[in-house]
Protein backbone atom coordinates (compact mmCIF):
# COMPACT_ATOMS: atom_id res chain seq x y z
CA UNK A 1 0.00 0.00 0.00
CA UNK A 2 1.37 3.41 -0.95
CA UNK A 3 2.31 5.81 1.83
CA UNK A 4 1.97 9.10 -0.06
CA UNK A 5 -0.45 10.79 -2.43
CA UNK A 6 0.32 13.88 -4.50
CA UNK A 7 -1.63 17.12 -4.81
CA UNK A 8 -2.40 16.23 -8.42
CA UNK A 9 -3.88 12.88 -7.39
CA UNK A 10 -6.07 14.49 -4.76
CA UNK A 11 -7.15 17.15 -7.23
CA UNK A 12 -8.18 14.41 -9.64
CA UNK A 13 -10.42 12.89 -6.98
CA UNK A 14 -11.82 16.32 -6.13
CA UNK A 15 -12.56 17.01 -9.79
CA UNK A 16 -15.87 15.24 -9.35
CA UNK A 17 -18.72 16.80 -7.42
CA UNK A 18 -18.19 16.91 -3.68
CA UNK A 19 -20.37 14.32 -1.98
CA UNK A 20 -22.38 14.59 1.19
CA UNK A 21 -20.32 15.50 4.23
CA UNK A 22 -17.10 16.23 2.40
CA UNK A 23 -16.70 12.87 0.69
CA UNK A 24 -15.56 12.86 -2.93
CA UNK A 25 -16.09 10.10 -5.47
CA UNK A 26 -12.90 8.16 -6.17
CA UNK A 27 -11.80 5.30 -8.39
CA UNK A 28 -13.47 1.95 -8.86
CA UNK A 29 -13.96 0.01 -5.67
CA UNK A 30 -13.74 3.06 -3.40
CA UNK A 31 -16.89 4.92 -2.41
CA UNK A 32 -15.30 8.15 -1.25
CA UNK A 33 -12.07 9.82 -0.28
CA UNK A 34 -12.13 11.51 3.11
CA UNK A 35 -9.78 14.42 3.77
CA UNK A 36 -8.54 14.87 7.34
CA UNK A 37 -6.77 18.04 8.49
CA UNK A 38 -4.39 17.16 11.36
CA UNK A 39 -3.10 20.63 12.25
CA UNK A 40 -0.90 20.24 15.37
CA UNK A 41 2.57 21.07 16.64
CA UNK A 42 4.35 21.26 19.98
CA UNK A 43 4.09 25.05 19.82
CA UNK A 44 0.42 25.06 18.76
CA UNK A 45 -1.29 21.82 19.79
CA UNK A 46 -4.79 23.16 19.04
CA UNK A 47 -4.92 23.62 15.30
CA UNK A 48 -8.64 24.28 14.93
CA UNK A 49 -8.27 28.04 14.42
CA UNK A 50 -5.74 27.46 11.64
CA UNK A 51 -8.05 24.88 10.09
CA UNK A 52 -11.00 27.27 10.13
CA UNK A 53 -8.85 29.87 8.40
CA UNK A 54 -8.24 27.63 5.40
CA UNK A 55 -8.28 23.92 4.59
CA UNK A 56 -8.65 21.52 1.68
CA UNK A 57 -12.21 21.42 0.30
CA UNK A 58 -14.32 19.05 2.38
CA UNK A 59 -11.58 18.36 4.93
CA UNK A 60 -12.58 17.59 8.51
CA UNK A 61 -10.46 18.76 11.43
CA UNK A 62 -8.85 16.07 13.60
CA UNK A 63 -7.68 16.92 17.11
CA UNK A 64 -4.46 15.05 17.80
CA UNK A 65 -4.56 15.70 21.54
CA UNK A 66 -8.07 14.35 22.15
CA UNK A 67 -8.80 12.05 19.18
CA UNK A 68 -5.43 10.56 18.24
CA UNK A 69 -4.25 10.16 21.85
CA UNK A 70 -5.63 9.26 25.23
CA UNK A 71 -4.54 10.71 28.54
CA UNK A 72 -3.20 8.47 31.26
CA UNK A 73 -0.61 8.65 33.98
CA UNK A 74 2.68 10.55 33.41
CA UNK A 75 4.42 7.18 33.30
CA UNK A 76 2.35 6.34 30.19
CA UNK A 77 3.94 9.18 28.21
CA UNK A 78 2.39 12.37 26.84
CA UNK A 79 0.44 10.85 23.95
CA UNK A 80 -0.57 7.24 24.64
CA UNK A 81 -2.37 5.51 21.79
CA UNK A 82 -6.15 5.72 21.93
CA UNK A 83 -8.16 2.54 22.30
CA UNK A 84 -9.70 0.97 19.23
CA UNK A 85 -13.14 1.93 20.51
CA UNK A 86 -12.18 5.57 21.06
CA UNK A 87 -10.58 5.88 17.63
CA UNK A 88 -13.59 4.24 16.00
CA UNK A 89 -15.92 6.75 17.66
CA UNK A 90 -13.70 9.60 16.46
CA UNK A 91 -13.48 8.18 12.94
CA UNK A 92 -17.26 7.95 12.74
CA UNK A 93 -17.52 11.57 13.88
CA UNK A 94 -15.22 12.47 10.96
CA UNK A 95 -17.75 10.80 8.65
CA UNK A 96 -15.68 7.73 7.82
CA UNK A 97 -17.69 4.87 6.34
CA UNK A 98 -16.83 1.34 5.32
CA UNK A 99 -14.80 1.35 2.10
CA UNK A 100 -13.71 4.99 2.35
CA UNK A 101 -10.13 5.89 1.53
CA UNK A 102 -8.49 8.62 3.61
CA UNK A 103 -5.97 11.38 2.90
CA UNK A 104 -4.34 13.07 5.89
CA UNK A 105 -2.35 16.29 5.86
CA UNK A 106 -1.05 19.11 8.05
CA UNK A 107 1.06 22.27 7.80
CA UNK A 108 4.12 20.86 9.61
CA UNK A 109 6.01 18.67 7.10
CA UNK A 110 3.49 15.83 7.70
CA UNK A 111 4.83 15.26 11.22
CA UNK A 112 1.35 15.38 12.78
CA UNK A 113 -0.43 13.84 9.80
CA UNK A 114 1.86 10.83 10.09
CA UNK A 115 0.34 10.09 13.51
CA UNK A 116 -3.11 9.85 11.91
CA UNK A 117 -1.65 7.78 9.06
CA UNK A 118 -0.05 5.33 11.49
CA UNK A 119 -3.16 4.96 13.67
CA UNK A 120 -5.52 4.48 10.74
CA UNK A 121 -3.15 1.95 9.16
CA UNK A 122 -2.98 0.24 12.56
CA UNK A 123 -6.78 0.11 12.42
CA UNK A 124 -6.91 -1.37 8.91
CA UNK A 125 -7.96 1.77 7.00
CA UNK A 126 -6.77 2.65 3.48
CA UNK A 127 -4.94 5.91 4.23
CA UNK A 128 -2.24 8.05 2.63
CA UNK A 129 -0.31 11.20 3.54
CA UNK A 130 -0.62 14.23 1.25
CA UNK A 131 3.01 14.81 0.31
CA UNK A 132 3.97 18.39 1.14
CA UNK A 133 0.73 18.96 3.04
CA UNK A 134 -1.20 22.20 2.93
CA UNK A 135 1.82 24.13 1.65
CA UNK A 136 2.01 21.93 -1.46
CA UNK A 137 -1.71 22.41 -2.05
CA UNK A 138 -1.45 26.19 -1.83
CA UNK A 139 1.74 26.25 -3.94
CA UNK A 140 -0.14 24.42 -6.68
CA UNK A 141 -2.58 27.33 -6.79
CA UNK A 142 -5.58 25.29 -5.71
CA UNK A 143 -8.37 26.93 -3.74
CA UNK A 144 -8.95 26.27 -0.05
CA UNK A 145 -12.15 26.45 1.98
CA UNK A 146 -12.73 28.28 5.24
CA UNK A 147 -14.96 27.47 8.16
CA UNK A 148 -16.24 24.22 9.59
CA UNK A 149 -17.25 21.25 7.44
CA UNK A 150 -20.42 19.49 8.61
CA UNK A 151 -20.40 15.72 8.11
CA UNK A 152 -22.96 13.00 8.63
CA UNK A 153 -21.80 10.36 11.13
CA UNK A 154 -19.98 7.45 9.52
CA UNK A 155 -20.37 3.74 10.11
CA UNK A 156 -16.78 2.51 9.83
CA UNK A 157 -15.76 -0.47 11.99
CA UNK A 158 -12.08 -0.39 12.83
CA UNK A 159 -9.81 -3.39 13.19
CA UNK A 160 -6.64 -3.24 15.32
CA UNK A 161 -3.05 -4.40 15.37
CA UNK A 162 -1.94 -4.00 11.75
CA UNK A 163 1.22 -2.04 12.69
CA UNK A 164 3.86 -3.44 15.06
CA UNK A 165 4.52 -1.83 18.43
CA UNK A 166 6.89 -2.41 21.35
CA UNK A 167 6.54 -1.52 25.01
CA UNK A 168 9.08 0.05 27.36
CA UNK A 169 10.66 -3.26 28.39
CA UNK A 170 11.12 -4.30 24.77
CA UNK A 171 12.54 -0.85 23.90
CA UNK A 172 15.25 -1.24 26.54
CA UNK A 173 16.25 -4.64 25.18
CA UNK A 174 15.85 -3.76 21.52
CA UNK A 175 19.40 -2.56 20.76
CA UNK A 176 20.72 -6.01 21.68
CA UNK A 177 18.82 -7.63 18.80
CA UNK A 178 18.04 -4.87 16.33
CA UNK A 179 18.21 -1.16 15.55
CA UNK A 180 16.38 1.28 17.79
CA UNK A 181 16.00 4.71 16.17
CA UNK A 182 15.60 7.93 18.14
CA UNK A 183 13.83 10.29 15.74
CA UNK A 184 14.22 13.48 17.80
CA UNK A 185 16.49 16.44 17.07
CA UNK A 186 20.21 15.70 17.60
CA UNK A 187 20.62 18.08 20.54
CA UNK A 188 17.82 16.35 22.43
CA UNK A 189 19.24 12.91 21.61
CA UNK A 190 22.66 13.96 22.88
CA UNK A 191 21.13 15.34 26.07
CA UNK A 192 22.33 18.91 25.51
CA UNK A 193 18.81 20.32 25.85
CA UNK A 194 15.47 18.95 26.99
CA UNK A 195 12.65 21.48 26.73
CA UNK A 196 9.79 19.14 27.64
CA UNK A 197 10.67 15.93 29.46
CA UNK A 198 12.13 15.48 32.97
CA UNK A 199 15.48 14.00 31.91
CA UNK A 200 17.75 14.65 28.94
CA UNK A 201 19.46 12.04 26.79
CA UNK A 202 18.42 8.88 24.97
CA UNK A 203 17.76 5.19 25.44
CA UNK A 204 21.13 3.40 25.67
CA UNK A 205 22.03 1.81 22.36
CA UNK A 206 19.64 3.87 20.24
CA UNK A 207 20.88 5.62 17.10
CA UNK A 208 19.77 9.12 16.11
CA UNK A 209 18.02 9.72 12.78
CA UNK A 210 15.88 12.88 13.07
CA UNK A 211 12.62 12.96 11.18
CA UNK A 212 13.69 16.29 9.67
CA UNK A 213 16.01 14.29 7.41
CA UNK A 214 13.07 12.64 5.64
CA UNK A 215 11.84 15.78 3.90
CA UNK A 216 13.17 18.76 1.99
CA UNK A 217 12.81 22.41 2.96
CA UNK A 218 9.26 22.47 1.59
CA UNK A 219 8.21 19.49 3.69
CA UNK A 220 8.10 17.11 0.70
CA UNK A 221 9.42 13.60 1.31
CA UNK A 222 12.67 12.76 -0.42
CA UNK A 223 12.47 10.07 -3.07
CA UNK A 224 12.79 6.38 -2.30
CA UNK A 225 16.39 6.20 -3.51
CA UNK A 226 17.52 9.14 -1.37
CA UNK A 227 15.71 7.79 1.69
CA UNK A 228 17.20 4.33 1.15
CA UNK A 229 20.68 5.86 1.02
CA UNK A 230 20.00 7.85 4.18
CA UNK A 231 18.87 4.87 6.22
CA UNK A 232 21.60 2.61 4.87
CA UNK A 233 24.24 5.19 5.78
CA UNK A 234 22.76 5.37 9.27
CA UNK A 235 23.09 1.62 9.77
CA UNK A 236 19.44 0.66 9.33
CA UNK A 237 19.22 -2.80 7.71
CA UNK A 238 16.80 -3.69 4.94
CA UNK A 239 16.16 -6.96 6.75
CA UNK A 240 16.15 -7.20 10.51
CA UNK A 241 14.39 -5.74 13.50
CA UNK A 242 13.87 -1.98 13.55
CA UNK A 243 11.93 0.13 16.05
CA UNK A 244 11.43 3.88 16.39
CA UNK A 245 10.71 6.32 19.19
CA UNK A 246 10.61 10.10 19.53
CA UNK A 247 9.44 12.47 22.25
CA UNK A 248 5.94 11.10 22.75
CA UNK A 249 5.23 8.65 19.93
CA UNK A 250 3.89 11.25 17.48
CA UNK A 251 6.68 12.17 15.06
CA UNK A 252 8.18 8.67 15.21
CA UNK A 253 5.31 7.71 12.89
CA UNK A 254 6.88 10.00 10.27
CA UNK A 255 10.06 7.93 10.42
CA UNK A 256 8.06 4.73 10.15
CA UNK A 257 6.33 6.09 7.05
CA UNK A 258 9.70 6.95 5.44
CA UNK A 259 11.05 3.52 6.33
CA UNK A 260 8.02 1.84 4.80
CA UNK A 261 8.65 3.76 1.59
CA UNK A 262 12.00 1.96 1.27
CA UNK A 263 10.63 -1.44 2.25
CA UNK A 264 11.61 -1.49 5.93
CA UNK A 265 8.96 -2.44 8.48
CA UNK A 266 9.55 -0.71 11.81
CA UNK A 267 7.78 -0.98 15.14
CA UNK A 268 6.62 2.05 17.12
CA UNK A 269 7.43 2.57 20.78
CA UNK A 270 4.34 4.64 21.66
CA UNK A 271 5.49 5.81 25.12
CA UNK A 272 8.77 7.05 23.67
CA UNK A 273 11.08 9.39 25.59
CA UNK A 274 8.23 10.99 27.54
CA UNK A 275 7.56 7.62 29.17
CA UNK A 276 11.18 6.50 29.44
CA UNK A 277 12.44 9.71 31.04
CA UNK A 278 9.61 9.71 33.59
CA UNK A 279 10.56 6.25 34.85
CA UNK A 280 13.15 6.74 37.64
CA UNK A 281 15.10 3.49 37.16
CA UNK A 282 15.26 3.68 33.35
CA UNK A 283 18.91 4.17 32.27
CA UNK A 284 19.80 7.25 30.24
CA UNK A 285 22.68 7.76 27.82
CA UNK A 286 24.04 11.11 26.65
CA UNK A 287 26.44 12.24 23.98
CA UNK A 288 26.66 11.28 20.29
Amino acid sequence: MSVLVSVAEVQEALGAAVGVGGGVPAGAGVSRVRLLDVRWSLAAPDGRAAYLGGHLPGAVYVDLETELSQHGEPTDGRHPLPTREALEAAARSWGLCEGDAVVVYDDWSSLAAARAWWLLRHAGVDVRILDGGLAAWVAAGVDVETGEVAVAPGDVTLDWGHMPTIDMVAAGRFPSRGVLIDARAPERYRGEVEPIDPRAGHIPGAINMPTAGNVDAAGVFFGVEALAERFAAGGVPRDGDVAVYCGSGVTAAHEIAALEMVGVTAALYPGSWSQWSTTPDAPVATGP
